[in-house]
């Protein structure tokens, strides 16, 4: 399809364009190739944010602020095309939260929908709802939107999770409230595990009302499972050339995705493999769990390892190549682009 010219301005286009400021007009003539470009267009930029780095910060504000203090102990990854503006994808936030032994984040509920990957450490927990879950590396915990949850630590070592927000997303409908709990920790209702008993296994009560609207009833989903399922993947078949092994989480409830807003996954590429250039418009956030190798995106490298994050932004070309057989957890915008019939993605 032919780009229609960009018209020319003037002297008496100008004037017009004074005047009609005037009145809260403007043409769109001379913004039309910027609101509806031949292709996906983002400020957004390939980046890596290495772990060698980030921890020894984490402890640093460890020492200097609490987790109460400051609500959320959080290291924003910005994204170095948008400083400033809290986002790692243009709608999606990430961070690495920090919680210590003793420590309580306090518990208070928001219209944002929340997840945690965890990167390091053993014995804190978060709780959602009247539910705590334990938190080991790997696992993948939702806290879905206005549902009161908090974060405490009674073990002995430091504990950092990987944070992924629709932020951006609700802010764009100006959707955003947030109220904090009564009391600094919410009562505990329910035993750990139940939700997972109750829902995980292929079973559902008779009559079950989804607790969480449309996200997951399952808010924490454990990595030795997600593991061996990509361990006995591996074995029963050949990778897919762009992913790997790839899975996604989901809502047992629907079959769709675990949140309204993100979904997250979990992948698994061999050692010496090497993904062919795949493309999407949902704009996608990895952690590594386990491996290292290479990562290229829009022709740009980066060598990651264990607990590096990197992103692939919106139709930028992405392939990745194993030193090491590598696990991945990503998280990216398809729900939202699904919904709204947006999505689209390209093979080499």
């Amino acid at each position: 399809m032919a780009s229609v010219p960009k018209p020319h301005s003037g002297a008496a286009r100008q004037d017009l364009y004074r005047r009609i400021e005037k009145h809260n007009f403007a043409p769109l003539w001379e913004v039309y190739h910027e609101l509806i470009p031949d292709q996906p267009m983002t400020p957004c930029k390939p980046a890596i944010w290495k772990w060698a780095d980030a921890r020894p910060y984490l402890m640093e504000a460890g020492a200097l602020i609490t987790a109460k203090e400051a609500l959320r102990r959080v290291l924003v990854l910005q994204n170095p095309g948008m400083r400033g503006e809290a986002c790692i994808t243009q709608s999606l936030f990430a961070g690495y939260q920090l919680i210590l032994p003793g420590e309580i984040a306090p518990s208070h509920r928001h219209t944002q929908s929340a997840l945690r990957f965890v990167l390091e450490g053993s014995g804190a927990y978060t709780a959602v709802d009247g539910e705590r879950t334990t938190m080991h590396p790997g696992d993948f915990i939702i806290t879905p939107s206005w549902t009161w949850h908090d974060h405490g630590h009674e073990g002995s070592e430091p504990v950092v999770w990987l944070d992924g927000l629709d932020v951006r997303i609700v802010r764009t409908f100006a959707a955003q409230f947030h109220e904090p709990f009564p009391e600094e920790v919410q009562p505990v209702s329910r035993g750990e595990g139940a939700s997972l008993a109750r829902y995980g296994n292929n079973l559902k009560p008779l009559g079950a009302v989804a607790p969480f609207g449309k996200t997951s009833p399952i808010f924490s989903y454990p990595y030795g499972r997600s593991r061996e399922t990509l361990a006995r993947l591996a074995k029963e078949g050949d990778p897919d050339p762009c992913h790997g092994w790839k899975m996604e989480f989901i809502n047992p409830l629907t079959g769709g995705h675990a949140m309204p807003t993100i979904a997250a996954f979990i992948q698994l590429i061999p050692k010496g493999f090497r993904t062919q250039p795949y493309r999407s418009t949902d704009g996608t956030v990895y952690s590594v769990v386990e491996g290292s190798g290479r990562v290229t995106v829009a022709g740009e490298s980066f060598d990651f390892g264990p607990r590096d994050t990197f992103v692939a932004p919106s139709w930028m070309p992405l392939s990745i190549e194993a030193d090491a057989e590598c696990v991945l957890f990503s998280f990216s915008d398809l729900p939202a682009q699904d919904a709204l019939g947006l999505w689209r993605e390209k093979r080499a």
